[in-house]
């Protein structure tokens, strides 16, 4: 029976909820993800609580703000002129912008006044404890 590592290939069955039992994302009633341990398709903390599962074990963990999505972040949060927006808006809508680099940062309209908006960039999911749920399919050693 093949144990998680570092050097696993691991096929599972996730969910993720919040506090109040919101799932906010589950593959249960779909086809299982593969990630190989590393390959930063999970976050860190995700892999990590998986290490010494195997196939057919499930598990539950409680994911807090640091190890999931990080804590909220004022300085995240910007007030812009309504002017730079050639769109229509609403509360809630999400905006792709460019930083500096010009790589893609998407921001939530938090709120819309006559002159300005402000827009959060925090991900949606930081400050938040999560439940992650998996269920393992199948362990695989990489070479």
């Amino acid at each position: 029976m093949n144990l998680i590592t570092t050097n696993s290939q691991v096929t599972l069955h996730f969910e993720l909820s919040l506090e109040d039992g919101q799932i906010v994302d589950s593959n249960f009633s779909h086809e299982p993800a593969c990630f190989v341990f590393g390959d930063g398709n999970l976050l860190p903390a995700f892999e990590e609580v998986l290490v010494g599962m195997s196939a057919g074990q499930e598990g539950r963990f409680d994911m807090s703000p640091e190890q999931a999505f990080g804590a909220r972040n004022e300085n995240n949060i910007q007030r812009m002129p309504r002017s730079q927006f050639a769109m229509d808006l609403e509360e809630g809508m999400v905006v792709s912008f460019a930083d500096a680099s010009k790589n893609e940062l998407p921001g939530v309209i938090a709120e819309i006044s006559d002159n300005e908006v402000l827009v959060d960039f925090n991900h949606p999911l930081s400050g938040r404890t999560l439940t992650y749920r998996v269920q393992i399919v199948m362990v695989e050693e990489v070479a």
